[in-house]
């Protein structure tokens, strides 16, 4: 079993940033790749970044490239989203999630992932 809980959402200025934590307890967190994903009101919940388990890669949805960064910190079992120059559209609950698959690409489909966290909420106002 894997324990997820995001932190850091709120509301923000078009342009501005924000940092979603996300940490992760009960087993090894070097083992799993993890994942941001998010979803609209309305809209299916769609891929927004994933990081290996070193952290040595990182994989972007186009919509954020350049904008987010995801990091993590195995010695503190957590995992970062830097959102820069945000957007209207990245209005959206924020989820993190782990992949335990012992993979050799990272995924960006939620059928990838084995656990997911509750979500933050983010709202970019304009």
């Amino acid at each position: 079993q894997v324990q997820l809980a995001e932190s850091g959402g709120g509301l923000v200025q078009a342009g501005g940033s924000l940092r979603l934590s996300c940490a992760a307890s009960g087993r090894a967190f070097r083992s799993f790749a993890m994942g941001w994903f998010r979803q609209a009101p309305g809209k299916e919940r769609e891929f927004v970044a994933a990081i290996s388990r070193s952290g040595s890669r990182t994989y972007y949805a186009d919509s954020v490239k350049g904008r987010f960064t995801i990091s993590r910190d195995n010695a503190r079992n957590t995992v970062s989203l830097r959102m820069n120059n945000v957007k209207v559209e990245d209005t959206a609950v924020y989820y993190c999630a782990a992949d335990l698959e012992d993979r050799t690409w990272l995924g960006d489909h939620a059928d990838d992932y084995d656990y997911w966290g509750q979500g933050t909420q983010v709202t970019v106002s304009s």
